[in-house]
């Protein structure tokens, strides 16, 4: 051997050592979790650098790791971001009281972490008792962010509001909550000033309005403002007069009659809004008032309008006064005309949700098509992320829409009705979904449907080289289809499946795969308890939970929900999850 070449090697490999105080200040300064991680690994000194440096913390699967185990890692956390139930919960396909409960992670905080500054929960099963439990033992505690969590009420929004004396952010979004009452609100101590983002849009009870008003009177740098559809737009001017430096604005509901004086002021309110970035509400807008928001609109990057069933005249005249857009959300009564006009208006769109406005009505002719998704991708080159809810759709229009945006990163198309074939052809969708596969290169998440066989999964596992994260559901045909996806793509993390003719074959194919993944989820799929069993002996390592809800007379298992884990077996399972050991 070459001893040049060997010193070579040894020069190129020897890490740089720094002073322990030098190494702790470089490894501050990053805020990646993933860059941190990697670090971690570098060394010895620069895996406890990196430990004692650490403020933040994502976690996502809370059956992962034991909190015990996340304090003895990292002994100064200040901010922790917290995930819980599968996201197939969104759609109710995980059975109520199935876990996920906060109050055991905040035990072990309040010991561990006095000094916890910041919490975000997501699809975590949050009580009262938590709240009062979070609002009383974390005395610097200043930002709280809910998001689809449930089990807890306005009661507890009390608790937070009374003892939090250095509240900066309150979100509450899209929760499964108790709204007893808006009294909350008056909770907050009156000389309250540091709050930057309050949101309880997703809330339904009236407020107190005038407790709203001195709040946001005294926040002076209040940011973000999300109120929900019982403010009025009377209510609402008031507010904006009192708050124009905010930079996100959710408003009320739009049903109010102004009177000409009225709707002078709240347009006067919106053009002395000079920082608006971002829009979202205007429940029930109607085509009378929609005008008083066009001077905000000049400098909005995001939009969101998926509370508002505009037409899409509307639509038109609303997105011609944003020239700055990059993020869309909408219903899909603007229909095709609709986005045919942010196509001609919105030249800087990078994002693009579409949602049904009735997602369980199969007989509406109405919503979009695949013509206003390739207008869209035809006016909207830098267009990469797309969640995309229609009835129908076609091979070819796939292909081209891709060919337009082949910097995708984010594809989720959902044609309504299950097993749906191009509309055209009545061909399968394999080869629109490959054409995304082999276009769009950085491609991280991919949600499929209409009607598929094998071959799609074969692109996918042939091509999606950087996929993460991959959803199906009504597809495929045989076991090979999910080999072919744990086979074939190195990077994948999350697998979501439902519905679909993959057994015992394809489960085991993945034995070694899933080790390195987040989570595997199965439903009504062929699996049987047989096939899970054979897991979880294989694979020690993981926790291999089985839902059935009721027996079935060929014994295959409703629900199967596999995830690795450092933490063994969770104890909190209730009867109707049976973990395999």
């Amino acid at each position: 051997m070459d001893p040049s070449k060997s010193r070579d090697s040894a020069e190129s490999t020897r890490v740089i050592q720094f002073p322990s105080d030098v190494l702790e200040r470089i490894l501050s300064l990053i805020d990646s979790h993933r860059d941190r991680s990697a670090v971690s690994l570098v060394s010895k000194a620069w895996y406890n650098a990196e430990r004692w440096t650490r403020r933040h913390v994502f976690i996502g699967n809370c059956y992962a790791v034991s909190p015990q185990i996340v304090a003895h890692r990292f002994p100064n956390i200040r901010s922790v971001m917290l995930k819980g139930k599968p996201r197939f919960s969104d759609f109710n396909l995980v059975p109520p009281n199935w876990g996920a409960d906060v109050h055991a992670w905040l035990a072990v905080f309040a010991d561990r972490y006095p000094l916890l500054e910041e919490l975000r929960l997501k699809r975590m099963t949050v009580t009262d008792e938590s709240l009062k439990f979070l609002a009383r033992k974390f005395r610097n505690f200043r930002a709280l962010s809910l998001l689809s969590c449930d089990g807890f009420s306005t009661n507890g929004l009390e608790a937070i509001a009374t003892d939090c004396r250095q509240l900066t952010e309150l979100d509450i979004q899209e929760n499964g909550i108790d709204d007893i009452n808006g009294n909350w609100l008056s909770c907050f101590p009156e000389n309250l000033t540091s709050l930057e983002v309050l949101n309880f849009a997703s809330l339904s009870s009236d407020v107190n309005f005038d407790a709203l008003e001195r709040l946001v009177s005294q926040c002076k740098s209040l940011k973000i403002l999300k109120v929900n559809k019982n403010i009025t737009l009377e209510q609402l001017q008031r507010l904006l007069v009192r708050a124009p430096q905010l930079t996100e604005l959710g408003t009320g509901s739009f049903l109010q009659e102004l009177t000409a004086h009225q709707y002078e002021e709240l347009e006067r309110a919106f053009i002395g809004c000079k920082n608006l970035h971002a829009l979202s509400g205007s429940w029930e807008a109607t085509t009378p008032y929609l005008p008083v928001l066009y001077p905000a609109c000049t400098n909005l990057t995001f939009l969101n309008l998926s509370y508002a069933a505009l037409q899409s005249e509307e639509l038109a005249k609303l997105v011609a006064h944003c020239p700055r857009l990059q993020r869309l959300w909408v219903l899909d009564t603007i229909e095709d005309v609709g986005l045919q006009a942010v196509a001609l208006n919105c030249p800087l769109l990078e994002e693009l949700r579409v949602f049904p406005a009735d997602p369980y009505d199969q007989d509406i002719n109405q919503g979009v098509t695949e013509s206003g998704f390739l207008a869209v991708s035809l006016g909207c080159h830098k267009l990469h992320y797309v969640l995309y809810f229609c009835r129908r759709m076609t091979n070819a229009a796939v292909a081209r829409i891709v060919q337009n945006c082949p910097g995708f990163t984010h594809f989720r198309l959902c044609i309504m009705k299950p097993g749906q074939p191009d509309y055209l052809t009545n061909e399968p969708m394999d080869e629109g979904f490959g054409a995304v596969v082999k276009t769009c290169t950085n491609l991280r998440r991919l949600a499929v449907s209409g009607l598929l066989t094998d071959l799609t999964f074969e692109y996918i596992g042939r091509y999606a080289k950087n996929l993460e994260a991959l959803s199906v559901a009504f597809a495929g045909g045989s076991d090979r289809g999910m080999q072919c996806i744990l086979d074939g793509c190195p990077k994948l993390r999350k697998l979501e499946i439902r519905d679909c003719p993959f057994g015992n074959g394809a489960l085991l194919s993945g034995q070694e795969k899933y080790e390195s993944m987040r989570s595997l989820w199965m439903s009504a799929c062929r699996v049987t308890l047989n096939g899970c069993k054979l897991l979880a002996r294989q694979r020690p390592r993981l926790n291999v939970e089985v839902m059935q809800d009721e027996e079935t007379d060929d014994g295959q298992s409703y629900k199967v929900y596999v995830y690795r884990t450092v933490a063994g077996p969770r104890t909190d399972a209730p009867p109707f999850v049976r973990t395999l050991q």
